[in-house]
Protein backbone atom coordinates (compact mmCIF):
# COMPACT_ATOMS: atom_id res chain seq x y z
CA UNK A 1 0.00 0.00 0.00
CA UNK A 2 0.97 3.60 -0.41
CA UNK A 3 2.38 5.61 2.17
CA UNK A 4 -0.19 7.97 3.78
CA UNK A 5 1.06 11.55 4.62
CA UNK A 6 -0.91 13.56 7.21
CA UNK A 7 -0.17 17.40 6.92
CA UNK A 8 -1.56 19.68 10.09
CA UNK A 9 0.03 23.73 10.69
CA UNK A 10 2.10 23.30 14.21
CA UNK A 11 -0.33 25.33 16.33
CA UNK A 12 -3.81 26.26 16.62
CA UNK A 13 -5.90 28.42 18.46
CA UNK A 14 -9.66 28.60 19.35
CA UNK A 15 -11.75 30.76 20.97
CA UNK A 16 -12.93 33.76 21.91
CA UNK A 17 -10.44 36.79 22.58
CA UNK A 18 -8.02 34.04 21.22
CA UNK A 19 -5.99 36.62 18.39
CA UNK A 20 -4.82 38.41 21.30
CA UNK A 21 -1.75 36.10 21.59
CA UNK A 22 -0.60 36.88 17.58
CA UNK A 23 2.33 39.10 19.08
CA UNK A 24 3.55 36.86 21.33
CA UNK A 25 3.33 33.97 18.90
CA UNK A 26 4.77 35.95 16.09
CA UNK A 27 7.63 36.80 18.35
CA UNK A 28 7.99 33.39 18.95
CA UNK A 29 8.07 32.74 15.62
CA UNK A 30 10.95 35.02 15.27
CA UNK A 31 9.10 37.47 12.97
CA UNK A 32 10.24 41.08 13.70
CA UNK A 33 8.30 42.75 10.68
CA UNK A 34 5.19 41.36 9.78
CA UNK A 35 3.32 42.16 6.30
CA UNK A 36 -0.37 42.37 7.41
CA UNK A 37 -2.35 40.48 4.05
CA UNK A 38 -6.01 41.33 4.13
CA UNK A 39 -8.73 43.14 1.70
CA UNK A 40 -9.55 46.35 1.08
CA UNK A 41 -12.29 46.33 3.70
CA UNK A 42 -10.72 44.63 6.93
CA UNK A 43 -7.29 47.37 5.88
CA UNK A 44 -10.36 50.51 6.27
CA UNK A 45 -12.40 48.87 8.88
CA UNK A 46 -9.94 48.91 11.93
CA UNK A 47 -9.48 45.02 12.09
CA UNK A 48 -5.99 44.96 10.79
CA UNK A 49 -5.01 48.16 12.91
CA UNK A 50 -6.06 46.30 15.53
CA UNK A 51 -3.80 44.14 14.63
CA UNK A 52 -0.88 46.28 14.65
CA UNK A 53 -1.53 47.12 17.97
CA UNK A 54 -1.66 43.19 19.54
CA UNK A 55 1.64 43.20 17.69
CA UNK A 56 2.83 46.46 18.92
CA UNK A 57 2.50 45.30 22.31
CA UNK A 58 4.64 42.26 21.61
CA UNK A 59 7.22 44.05 19.93
CA UNK A 60 6.69 43.31 16.66
CA UNK A 61 6.81 45.96 14.14
CA UNK A 62 3.98 45.72 11.03
CA UNK A 63 2.10 47.07 7.56
CA UNK A 64 -0.76 46.38 6.03
CA UNK A 65 -1.25 45.15 2.64
CA UNK A 66 -4.74 45.73 1.97
CA UNK A 67 -4.95 44.35 -1.92
CA UNK A 68 -5.66 40.45 -1.12
CA UNK A 69 -8.86 40.77 -3.44
CA UNK A 70 -11.77 37.92 -3.95
CA UNK A 71 -10.51 34.96 -5.72
CA UNK A 72 -6.45 36.65 -5.47
CA UNK A 73 -5.11 37.34 -8.97
CA UNK A 74 -1.31 36.82 -9.54
CA UNK A 75 -1.23 40.89 -9.77
CA UNK A 76 -2.09 40.72 -6.03
CA UNK A 77 0.87 38.46 -5.28
CA UNK A 78 3.20 40.93 -7.36
CA UNK A 79 2.12 43.83 -5.71
CA UNK A 80 2.20 42.08 -2.18
CA UNK A 81 5.57 40.66 -2.52
CA UNK A 82 6.90 44.98 -3.77
CA UNK A 83 5.62 45.80 -0.22
CA UNK A 84 6.82 42.72 1.86
CA UNK A 85 10.50 43.46 0.37
CA UNK A 86 10.43 47.39 0.47
CA UNK A 87 9.48 47.14 3.85
CA UNK A 88 12.10 44.88 4.63
CA UNK A 89 9.30 41.92 6.38
CA UNK A 90 10.39 38.97 7.45
CA UNK A 91 7.19 37.36 8.17
CA UNK A 92 3.68 37.46 6.94
CA UNK A 93 0.02 37.39 8.88
CA UNK A 94 -2.71 36.72 6.78
CA UNK A 95 -6.11 38.39 7.98
CA UNK A 96 -9.26 37.28 6.61
CA UNK A 97 -10.83 34.51 4.34
CA UNK A 98 -9.33 32.23 1.92
CA UNK A 99 -8.66 35.41 -0.03
CA UNK A 100 -6.05 36.71 1.84
CA UNK A 101 -4.90 33.35 3.21
CA UNK A 102 -4.41 32.81 -0.63
CA UNK A 103 -2.71 35.94 -1.58
CA UNK A 104 -0.43 35.77 1.53
CA UNK A 105 0.82 31.95 1.25
CA UNK A 106 1.60 32.75 -2.24
CA UNK A 107 3.67 36.15 -1.21
CA UNK A 108 5.56 34.37 1.02
CA UNK A 109 6.24 31.29 -0.91
CA UNK A 110 7.98 33.89 -3.81
CA UNK A 111 9.51 35.49 -1.49
CA UNK A 112 10.95 32.49 -0.47
CA UNK A 113 11.74 31.09 -3.26
CA UNK A 114 12.06 33.42 -5.99
CA UNK A 115 10.59 33.44 -9.32
CA UNK A 116 6.71 33.64 -10.17
CA UNK A 117 3.68 32.34 -8.92
CA UNK A 118 2.90 30.36 -12.12
CA UNK A 119 6.07 28.07 -10.90
CA UNK A 120 4.90 26.96 -8.49
CA UNK A 121 1.39 25.64 -9.86
CA UNK A 122 1.07 21.79 -9.28
CA UNK A 123 2.18 19.88 -6.07
CA UNK A 124 4.95 20.77 -4.20
CA UNK A 125 7.42 22.43 -6.42
CA UNK A 126 8.95 24.73 -3.94
CA UNK A 127 12.70 23.88 -2.87
CA UNK A 128 12.50 26.35 0.35
CA UNK A 129 11.16 26.95 3.32
CA UNK A 130 8.33 29.77 3.56
CA UNK A 131 8.91 32.49 5.97
CA UNK A 132 6.86 32.67 9.51
CA UNK A 133 3.23 32.94 9.33
CA UNK A 134 0.19 33.29 10.78
CA UNK A 135 -3.15 32.77 9.52
CA UNK A 136 -6.04 34.75 11.39
CA UNK A 137 -8.92 33.91 9.95
CA UNK A 138 -12.42 35.90 9.73
CA UNK A 139 -14.49 33.45 7.89
CA UNK A 140 -15.73 29.64 8.66
CA UNK A 141 -15.37 28.44 5.38
CA UNK A 142 -12.25 28.00 2.89
CA UNK A 143 -10.07 26.53 6.12
CA UNK A 144 -7.19 27.60 3.89
CA UNK A 145 -5.68 29.27 7.76
CA UNK A 146 -4.57 25.89 7.77
CA UNK A 147 -4.27 23.91 4.51
CA UNK A 148 -1.09 22.99 2.01
CA UNK A 149 -3.66 24.43 -0.63
CA UNK A 150 -3.41 27.94 -2.46
CA UNK A 151 -5.81 29.32 -5.43
CA UNK A 152 -4.33 31.81 -6.75
CA UNK A 153 -6.22 32.97 -10.94
CA UNK A 154 -3.52 33.13 -13.60
CA UNK A 155 -5.37 36.70 -15.23
CA UNK A 156 -3.08 35.45 -18.81
CA UNK A 157 -5.07 32.63 -18.78
CA UNK A 158 -8.53 32.99 -16.54
CA UNK A 159 -7.82 29.85 -14.62
CA UNK A 160 -7.21 29.62 -11.36
CA UNK A 161 -3.97 27.73 -10.69
CA UNK A 162 -4.47 25.16 -7.52
CA UNK A 163 -0.70 25.13 -5.79
CA UNK A 164 -0.79 22.45 -3.54
CA UNK A 165 2.63 22.39 -1.34
CA UNK A 166 2.98 21.70 2.03
CA UNK A 167 5.25 23.98 2.84
CA UNK A 168 2.52 27.16 2.04
CA UNK A 169 1.02 25.90 5.25
CA UNK A 170 0.87 28.45 7.66
CA UNK A 171 2.70 27.84 11.06
CA UNK A 172 0.23 29.16 13.33
CA UNK A 173 -3.90 29.30 12.36
CA UNK A 174 -5.93 31.59 14.54
CA UNK A 175 -9.60 30.81 14.70
CA UNK A 176 -11.38 32.87 16.93
CA UNK A 177 -15.31 33.15 16.66
CA UNK A 178 -15.44 37.12 17.86
CA UNK A 179 -14.14 38.03 14.54
CA UNK A 180 -16.49 36.64 12.67
CA UNK A 181 -19.66 38.05 13.93
CA UNK A 182 -19.50 40.89 11.69
CA UNK A 183 -19.80 38.48 8.93
CA UNK A 184 -22.92 39.30 6.81
CA UNK A 185 -25.60 36.66 6.11
CA UNK A 186 -25.05 35.51 2.47
CA UNK A 187 -21.07 35.21 3.24
CA UNK A 188 -22.08 33.48 6.06
CA UNK A 189 -23.80 30.99 3.90
CA UNK A 190 -21.45 31.04 0.98
CA UNK A 191 -18.27 30.01 3.29
CA UNK A 192 -20.42 27.63 5.28
CA UNK A 193 -20.92 26.04 2.39
CA UNK A 194 -17.99 25.69 1.08
CA UNK A 195 -16.35 24.33 4.24
CA UNK A 196 -19.70 21.42 3.91
CA UNK A 197 -18.61 21.12 0.52
CA UNK A 198 -15.03 20.34 1.61
CA UNK A 199 -16.15 18.30 4.17
CA UNK A 200 -18.30 15.89 1.54
CA UNK A 201 -15.43 15.69 -1.31
CA UNK A 202 -12.95 14.74 1.14
CA UNK A 203 -15.42 12.27 2.34
CA UNK A 204 -15.82 10.64 -0.56
CA UNK A 205 -12.18 10.71 -2.04
CA UNK A 206 -10.26 8.00 -3.36
CA UNK A 207 -7.41 9.45 -1.28
CA UNK A 208 -9.39 9.16 2.47
CA UNK A 209 -8.19 7.22 5.43
CA UNK A 210 -9.46 6.91 8.76
CA UNK A 211 -7.98 9.82 10.02
CA UNK A 212 -9.52 12.16 7.36
CA UNK A 213 -12.88 9.88 7.50
CA UNK A 214 -13.33 11.27 11.27
CA UNK A 215 -12.91 14.78 10.92
CA UNK A 216 -14.62 14.98 7.59
CA UNK A 217 -18.48 13.30 9.04
CA UNK A 218 -17.82 15.28 12.13
CA UNK A 219 -17.49 18.19 10.16
CA UNK A 220 -20.43 17.59 8.06
CA UNK A 221 -22.39 17.09 11.05
CA UNK A 222 -21.64 20.57 12.76
CA UNK A 223 -21.92 22.12 10.07
CA UNK A 224 -25.41 21.16 8.69
CA UNK A 225 -26.87 21.64 12.73
CA UNK A 226 -25.04 25.08 12.66
CA UNK A 227 -24.95 26.72 9.45
CA UNK A 228 -28.47 27.63 9.00
CA UNK A 229 -28.42 29.10 12.84
CA UNK A 230 -25.17 31.49 12.07
CA UNK A 231 -26.79 32.51 8.63
CA UNK A 232 -30.07 33.61 10.90
CA UNK A 233 -28.67 35.27 13.89
CA UNK A 234 -24.63 36.27 13.22
CA UNK A 235 -24.07 37.09 16.99
CA UNK A 236 -25.23 33.88 18.21
CA UNK A 237 -21.86 32.58 20.10
CA UNK A 238 -22.32 29.37 20.14
CA UNK A 239 -23.31 28.87 16.44
CA UNK A 240 -19.79 30.84 15.35
CA UNK A 241 -17.82 28.91 17.40
CA UNK A 242 -19.33 25.96 16.34
CA UNK A 243 -18.79 26.39 12.44
CA UNK A 244 -15.27 27.58 13.35
CA UNK A 245 -14.78 24.09 14.64
CA UNK A 246 -16.69 22.45 12.00
CA UNK A 247 -14.23 24.41 8.97
CA UNK A 248 -11.72 23.36 10.65
CA UNK A 249 -12.35 19.62 10.88
CA UNK A 250 -13.82 20.05 7.37
CA UNK A 251 -9.88 21.52 6.31
CA UNK A 252 -8.09 18.72 7.93
CA UNK A 253 -10.08 16.13 5.57
CA UNK A 254 -9.52 17.88 2.08
CA UNK A 255 -6.10 19.00 3.39
CA UNK A 256 -5.00 15.18 3.21
CA UNK A 257 -7.47 13.44 1.25
CA UNK A 258 -8.12 16.31 -1.41
CA UNK A 259 -11.37 17.34 -3.12
CA UNK A 260 -13.14 16.36 -6.49
CA UNK A 261 -15.08 17.60 -9.21
CA UNK A 262 -17.03 20.46 -7.66
CA UNK A 263 -13.69 22.23 -6.82
CA UNK A 264 -12.39 21.47 -9.95
CA UNK A 265 -15.45 22.73 -11.81
CA UNK A 266 -15.64 26.01 -9.20
CA UNK A 267 -12.48 26.76 -9.76
CA UNK A 268 -13.16 27.08 -13.77
CA UNK A 269 -16.63 29.35 -12.88
CA UNK A 270 -14.09 31.84 -10.58
CA UNK A 271 -11.13 32.00 -13.47
CA UNK A 272 -13.70 33.14 -15.79
CA UNK A 273 -16.73 34.89 -13.90
CA UNK A 274 -14.86 36.02 -10.72
CA UNK A 275 -17.58 34.38 -8.98
CA UNK A 276 -17.86 33.69 -5.02
CA UNK A 277 -16.27 30.28 -4.68
CA UNK A 278 -18.68 29.23 -2.19
CA UNK A 279 -21.66 29.95 -4.21
CA UNK A 280 -20.32 27.98 -7.17
CA UNK A 281 -19.63 25.32 -4.77
CA UNK A 282 -22.94 25.49 -3.14
CA UNK A 283 -24.63 25.29 -6.84
CA UNK A 284 -22.57 22.54 -7.72
CA UNK A 285 -22.07 20.12 -5.26
CA UNK A 286 -25.54 18.21 -5.27
CA UNK A 287 -25.25 17.63 -9.57
CA UNK A 288 -21.81 16.63 -9.27
CA UNK A 289 -22.73 14.14 -6.15
CA UNK A 290 -25.42 12.80 -7.96
CA UNK A 291 -22.90 11.85 -10.93
CA UNK A 292 -20.94 10.47 -7.99
CA UNK A 293 -23.82 8.42 -6.54
CA UNK A 294 -22.51 4.78 -7.87
CA UNK A 295 -19.07 5.43 -7.65
CA UNK A 296 -19.33 4.54 -3.50
CA UNK A 297 -22.82 4.57 -2.76
CA UNK A 298 -22.05 3.04 1.28
CA UNK A 299 -20.29 6.85 1.63
CA UNK A 300 -22.84 8.85 0.58
CA UNK A 301 -25.02 6.29 2.85
CA UNK A 302 -22.70 7.84 5.85
CA UNK A 303 -23.23 11.56 4.57
CA UNK A 304 -27.27 11.04 4.88
CA UNK A 305 -26.68 9.94 8.40
CA UNK A 306 -24.56 12.66 9.08
CA UNK A 307 -26.61 15.30 7.94
CA UNK A 308 -29.23 13.92 10.47
CA UNK A 309 -31.30 11.90 7.85
CA UNK A 310 -33.64 8.87 8.79
CA UNK A 311 -31.64 6.25 6.95
CA UNK A 312 -33.16 3.02 8.90
CA UNK A 313 -34.84 0.12 6.57
CA UNK A 314 -33.61 1.98 3.33
CA UNK A 315 -31.40 0.36 0.68
CA UNK A 316 -27.83 1.97 0.54
CA UNK A 317 -28.93 3.76 -2.91
CA UNK A 318 -32.37 4.93 -1.32
CA UNK A 319 -29.87 6.13 2.04
CA UNK A 320 -27.57 7.86 -0.61
CA UNK A 321 -30.14 9.50 -2.27
CA UNK A 322 -30.65 10.99 0.83
CA UNK A 323 -27.64 12.75 0.99
CA UNK A 324 -28.46 14.81 -1.87
CA UNK A 325 -31.94 16.07 -1.02
CA UNK A 326 -30.21 17.17 2.48
CA UNK A 327 -27.76 18.79 0.38
CA UNK A 328 -30.68 20.55 -1.57
CA UNK A 329 -32.26 21.82 1.51
CA UNK A 330 -29.41 23.16 3.40
CA UNK A 331 -28.32 24.89 0.36
CA UNK A 332 -32.06 26.48 0.26
CA UNK A 333 -32.67 26.94 3.76
CA UNK A 334 -29.30 29.24 3.64
CA UNK A 335 -30.57 31.31 0.39
CA UNK A 336 -27.34 29.38 -2.22
CA UNK A 337 -29.24 30.73 -5.77
CA UNK A 338 -30.66 27.67 -7.63
CA UNK A 339 -28.44 27.88 -10.27
CA UNK A 340 -25.46 29.36 -12.30
CA UNK A 341 -27.96 30.67 -15.00
CA UNK A 342 -28.21 34.20 -12.87
CA UNK A 343 -24.66 34.67 -12.15
CA UNK A 344 -23.59 35.33 -15.79
CA UNK A 345 -22.26 32.46 -16.73
CA UNK A 346 -22.36 31.52 -20.34
CA UNK A 347 -23.12 28.06 -21.76
CA UNK A 348 -20.84 28.75 -24.64
CA UNK A 349 -18.12 28.62 -22.21
CA UNK A 350 -18.58 25.29 -20.50
CA UNK A 351 -16.36 23.77 -23.03
CA UNK A 352 -13.21 25.03 -22.72
CA UNK A 353 -14.36 24.88 -18.69
CA UNK A 354 -14.82 21.20 -18.25
CA UNK A 355 -11.15 20.67 -20.88
CA UNK A 356 -9.64 22.90 -17.68
CA UNK A 357 -11.59 21.16 -14.70
CA UNK A 358 -10.44 17.86 -16.32
CA UNK A 359 -6.50 19.24 -15.47
CA UNK A 360 -7.63 20.39 -12.28
CA UNK A 361 -5.50 18.73 -9.38
CA UNK A 362 -8.56 18.41 -7.47
CA UNK A 363 -10.33 16.38 -10.36
CA UNK A 364 -8.15 13.37 -9.53
CA UNK A 365 -9.78 11.60 -6.30
CA UNK A 366 -13.17 12.36 -7.43
CA UNK A 367 -14.91 8.80 -7.08
CA UNK A 368 -16.28 8.63 -10.23
CA UNK A 369 -14.26 9.22 -13.46
CA UNK A 370 -15.29 11.79 -15.75
CA UNK A 371 -15.26 12.48 -19.65
CA UNK A 372 -15.39 15.78 -20.63
CA UNK A 373 -18.78 15.52 -22.11
CA UNK A 374 -20.24 14.65 -18.73
CA UNK A 375 -18.31 17.40 -16.78
CA UNK A 376 -20.24 20.04 -19.84
CA UNK A 377 -23.45 17.73 -18.56
CA UNK A 378 -23.16 18.70 -14.93
CA UNK A 379 -22.56 22.51 -15.64
CA UNK A 380 -25.79 22.22 -18.00
CA UNK A 381 -27.49 20.86 -15.61
CA UNK A 382 -26.45 23.24 -12.43
CA UNK A 383 -27.34 25.70 -14.81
Amino acid sequence: MATTYYFLPTRNLFGEDSVQEAGTLMQSLGGKKALIVTDSFLASSGMAASIQEILTSAGVESVVFGGAEPNPKDTNVVSGLEMFKAEACDSIISLGGGSSHDCAKAIGLVASNGGDIRDYEGVDKSTKPMCPMIAINTTAGTASEITRFCIITDTSRHVKMAIVDWRVTPQIAINDPKLMVGMPPSLTAATGMDALTHAIEAYVSTDANPLTDAAALMAITMITQYLPKAVANGTYMKARDKMAYGQYLAGIAFNNASLGYVHAMAHQLGGFYNLPHGVCNAILLPHVEEFNLIGNANRFRDIAKAMGENIDGLSTMDAARKAIAAIRQISEQVGIPKNLRGLGVKEEDFGIMAENAMKDVCQLTNPRKATKEQVIGIFKAAY
